[in-house]
């Protein structure tokens, strides 16, 4: 039997307009995201945040700077998951010395859909990590950006190949 999880890369506040990495179309991809989350919470997927955290031992970093507000999970997505396991990552693998393996297993998931930020960064290293081979893998495609539209389509493009990829639409729909 397949038991899903959705998992959410990385919405934080510094990725938004008034953060001090903002992304391409971010605004639109929250819309996105929000929309399956609202999904999820019918059909009782649980659903997992991802928060990178900097890891500033040898200085701060350009963002996501611990205890900052841009370090902050988007609080419209935090409002609509008050309750919802947050697993923090200091690199762009969201397995890699993390606890998710060890959530996945507790909740007996075999199949991750991803969303997130970045596309070509965090999203696919996770989809592609080791540690997810023993997973049904999928992508929400417009669930994610990065920092260019191009970069984005390139990502999604080069994935493809190995991870399917699907909007939300089609995703909800069960297609």
């Amino acid at each position: 039997m397949t038991r899903e999880a959705l998992i959410i890369i990385d919405v934080q506040n510094d990725y938004f307009a008034d953060g001090l990495f903002p992304l391409w179309n971010a605004e639109a991809v929250l819309e996105q995201t929000l929309q399956a989350v609202r999904h999820a919470q019918a059909q009782q997927i649980p659903v997992l945040l991802v928060q990178h955290v900097a890891d500033i031992s040898q200085g701060p970093a350009p963002f996501f700077n611990p205890d900052s507000e841009g370090v902050a999970i988007h609080p419209r997505l935090q409002a609509m998951l008050p309750d919802a396991p947050v697993i923090v990552k200091q690199a762009a693998d969201s397995f890699w010395k993390t606890g998710l393996e060890a959530h996945l297993r507790r909740l007996n998931i075999n199949k991750i859909t991803l969303t997130g930020m970045m596309t070509h960064n965090c999203v696919t290293h996770t989809a592609l990590s080791r540690d997810a081979e023993g997973y049904e893998v999928s992508i929400l495609g417009d669930c994610c950006t990065t920092v260019s539209e191009i970069l984005h389509l390139i990502a999604l493009s080069a994935i493809r190949n190995r991870i399917p990829v699907q909007n939300t639409a089609d995703w909800i729909a069960g297609r």
